[in-house]
């Protein structure tokens, strides 16, 4: 039995982290991800996370670290041949939006 994959159609924005073929990984805001292309509102390029953030799926529940690089928010992003979308927990959100790699 194939595993049901689960999309986001909200009405309102989740916060994700869409990885793509190319290797890239961003997190942002989504309200489709039923697509090859996911469009992200106020999205982050995650350019290097440490080992103690425990790889993307760290990312996803507990988000960056001091250690990590992540880019400057753009206001929109056309992330292209996505492989992988992972909702973002609130605590991980929260520090997306402090922006600990910045101190």
């Amino acid at each position: 039995m194939a595993a049901k994959k689960r999309e986001v159609k909200a009405s309102k924005e989740v916060a994700v982290l869409v990885g793509t073929e190319l290797r890239n990984l961003w997190f942002g805001y989504a309200t489709d991800t039923s697509k090859n292309t996911v469009i992200l509102k106020r999205a982050r390029q995650v350019i290097y996370w440490s080992a103690s953030v425990k790889g993307a799926g760290g990312l996803a529940v507990t988000g960056p670290d001091q250690s990590c690089r992540i880019g400057p928010a753009v206001d929109e992003v056309q992330a292209r041949r996505v492989t992988t979308v992972a909702i973002v927990s609130d605590v991980a959100v929260k520090a997306f939006e402090a922006q600990p790699w910045a101190r």
